[in-house]
């Protein structure tokens, strides 16, 4: 396994550059593919060469990308790397901070994103090959759990999941290839409650 750089945004400024949608979606694509110039990523986020250089640089100067100078160049672009492997966001202890809601525009932003690539999946999953189509997975479930529960849970989920990540996978067999892993846990509730919802368990 490659060296991980999983770091938990907290500082302000962070916070702040990353709660963009186009810096998120930068960010997120030098993470999971590797170096690569503001036209490479324009062409993967849908914008402008131009616009994604300036959006890089703001994320260089909030330290989470930087120029990679180990990259070969053609001599016209730099490719830019991501300094992090993987970033969770940390909210401010005061709800209504600005450091608050802009974690929460980056988790947002996290859940649009998710939602966008199993869309664009599934548009076109009946032309995907076979062996694709055969490994691909929904699951949907309601759990009746604490709150100590559903975090150990997740942090199983995160442990089974955590050698397979692209950033840092250095031993992929023949075949493998990039793919989409997502899931959320969080209580159910209701407008007049402050507890969990009681749903039935349904898989």
């Amino acid at each position: 396994m490659g060296r991980e750089a999983r770091r938990t945004l907290s500082e302000p400024e962070e916070l702040r550059t990353l709660a963009h949608p186009v810096r998120y979606e930068l960010l997120s694509h030098l993470i999971a593919t590797g170096p690569a110039t503001a036209s490479q990523c324009a062409r993967a986020v849908g914008d402008t060469p131009s616009n994604c250089s300036y959006h890089l640089r703001a994320l260089a100067k909030a330290g989470l990308v930087a120029p990679d100078d180990t990259s070969e160049r053609d001599g016209r672009e730099r490719p830019w790397r991501a300094l992090v492997t993987g970033f969770s966001v940390q909210p401010d202890a005061d709800p209504d901070s600005p450091e608050s809601r802009q974690a929460a525009t980056i988790a947002a932003l996290s859940v649009q994103r998710d939602q966008r690539l199993v869309r664009d999946w599934l548009t076109r999953r009946d032309n995907a090959p076979a062996r694709w189509r055969d490994a691909d997975h929904y699951g949907l479930y309601t759990l009746k759990v604490t709150p100590d529960e559903l975090r150990v849970l997740g942090d199983q989920i995160d442990a089974l999941i955590r050698p397979y990540i692209a950033a840092t996978r250095d031993d992929a067999p023949d075949g493998a290839q990039l793919a989409h892993l997502g899931f959320h846990g969080f209580p159910l509730m209701r407008d007049d409650e402050e507890g969990p919802d009681a749903a039935a368990a349904t898989p």
